[in-house]
């Protein structure tokens, strides 16, 4: 928020000298004007006049003196007024980031505020959709008894497309899921087609430094051309909340499960009880 207000005061402090230097140049072009007035009103009179002479040439001197400040003044101008468009990207830009921190912080919470796997696969779906801008992304999760990847969630892809299992180490997605390094390339040409096997990024889910799966992005929607530094700070977030929420949800649903088996063969043997 101290750059947001920094950047707010010196936008402010520019535009106000802006102005001011505006007003200048005013002020000397009409002086310029009134000085070449007057050297035309002399250059009419008798030129053996060694008065008239005199006077004229102290006013050529003071119209290029004031020539050369009026073009001083332009550079400065300009260059202030170049500044000031850098300042104002940059407000704009710190704002962008400020407003999709906030949302990420939202969306954290969201993740954290439900232990239902499912609500928290569609949370997390919901951020990649409206904070990342991604239009064709799938999660996948490791199985650690067979050591491969299978799809858990995903957006955009064509609803007969069979999902490839991945294992440990095998290509883009297990090179990721092995040492634990985020994936990117630039968004593709306009000629670009789809592979599973080679997301534009893959971002590993991590819980410390154990991975449990990935967010692979293979296509960014229309209005997004490419990848932007909030975005890298989005994902290393996200991964990070993701990965606690899904791992979280999945052992409460596990767990759960395992409950209702254990009290639903309880219920059994007491009722066979009762009946014996």
């Amino acid at each position: 928020m101290d750059d947001h207000s920094d950047l707010f005061r010196k936008s402010q402090e520019f535009l106000q000298m802006i102005n001011q230097q505006k007003d200048f140049i005013q002020d000397v072009l009409k002086e310029n004007e009134r000085l070449r007035y007057q050297i035309a009103n002399l250059q009419g009179q008798p030129s053996s006049d060694p008065l008239v002479a005199q006077e004229l040439a102290l006013l050529k001197k003071k119209v290029e003196q004031l020539e050369a400040q009026k073009t001083e003044i332009e550079r400065r101008y300009q260059n202030v007024e170049a500044e000031n468009k850098d300042f104002a990207q940059r407000y704009v830009e710190i704002e962008e980031q400020n407003n999709n921190l906030a949302n990420l912080y939202v969306a954290s919470y969201q993740l954290h505020s439900t232990l239902d796997f499912q609500e928290v696969l569609h949370i997390v779906m919901e951020i990649i959709i409206n904070l990342i801008g991604a239009e064709i992304f799938s999660i996948m999760l490791l199985d650690e008894k067979t050591n491969d990847l299978g799809v858990l969630a995903h957006e955009g892809y064509d609803e007969n497309f069979k999902f490839p299992r991945v294992h440990i180490g095998d290509g883009v997605i297990g090179s990721v899921v092995k040492t634990g390094e985020s994936y990117y390339i630039n968004q593709a040409g306009s000629g670009y087609k789809v592979d599973f096997l080679h997301p534009m990024a893959c971002i590993p889910l991590k819980i410390k430094e154990n991975v449990i799966g990935v967010i692979n992005i293979h296509k960014l929607l229309v209005q997004k051309d490419a990848f932007t530094a909030v975005d890298y700070e989005l994902f290393s977030l996200l991964a990070a909340h993701a990965a606690t929420a899904i791992f979280s949800s999945r052992l409460y649903s596990q767990s759960e499960r395992k409950l209702t088996t254990i009290q639903g063969f309880l219920d059994l043997l007491t009722t066979s009880g009762q009946r014996g």
